[in-house]
């Protein structure tokens, strides 16, 4: 008992040490920080991609880490994250690093309600004023899909796939209409009921290695199409 009770209160403070954190750094702004004054200003003809994300961004360099090798790629993605935390620190995680594109993938932890209620809209419009930012200071967007999920272990009973849905379907269009690429995860990891395929998922949300073997040359062909583009009127190269 007295082993269940040491447990319970250590779980309680480590609870409650990660909400005084987030409240203190709501953005987190200080995860990459130190990451971000060590990186040096892009080499000429350096093609930097920087990519802006949540768990399943960050991931990506546990589960499947050879996709970075010997590339510019540089991962920002932090667990948890919904767009508005996002939002607020594009400018420190993508802006300033200066890449030649930036891979937006975000929005199933609006869906599930990490930061409050969010509507589909609410998330289209903060996906937006990423590429809107990133536009406006010479980079190229790639706009992800978000991945199909079923249900959510850590808030069952959501039904986020109807959301994933209808938001796929607002980030294709405005990716179409604003010359944006669009990069379709979704079609190729979705199984007959909307959800995750089972051979790429260990919870039903979050890719394994095997996901993010798919996800990888789906993710190079939309860097190599974004990479094609003419430049955003920005700042200079």
């Amino acid at each position: 008992m007295r082993n269940i009770k040491l447990t319970f209160t250590l779980l309680l403070f480590t609870m409650l040490s990660t909400e005084f954190a987030l409240a203190q750094d709501w953005p987190q702004l200080n995860k990459y920080k130190e990451a971000n004054a060590k990186l040096e200003t892009p080499a000429p003809g350096e093609k930097r991609v920087v990519f802006m994300g949540n768990s399943i961004t960050e991931g990506w360099s546990n589960h499947n880490p050879e996709f970075f090798e010997g590339k510019p790629y540089i991962n920002r993605g932090i667990g948890g994250q919904t767009t508005p935390q996002m939002l607020v620190r594009f400018r420190q995680d993508v802006i300033d690093l200066k890449p030649e594109v930036v891979v937006i993938l975000a929005g199933i932890n609006d869906i599930a309600g990490n930061t409050g209620p969010s509507t589909v809209e609410m998330i289209e419009d903060n996906l937006i004023s990423m590429a809107q930012l990133a536009k406006a200071n010479g980079i190229k967007v790639v706009l992800s899909s978000v991945l199909p999920a079923l249900d959510f272990s850590w808030r069952p009973g959501m039904e986020p796939a109807p959301k994933v849905i209808a938001l796929n379907k607002m980030i294709k269009r405005y990716a179409d209409e604003n010359g944006l690429v669009y990069l379709d995860y979704f079609s190729a990891m979705a199984d007959a009921q909307q959800g995750l395929k089972s051979e790429y998922t260990y919870d039903g949300v979050h890719p394994n290695k095997a996901g993010y073997e798919v996800m990888a040359p789906l993710a190079e062909a939309a860097i190599a199409k974004a990479m094609k583009q003419k430049q955003p009127k920005g700042r200079s190269k």
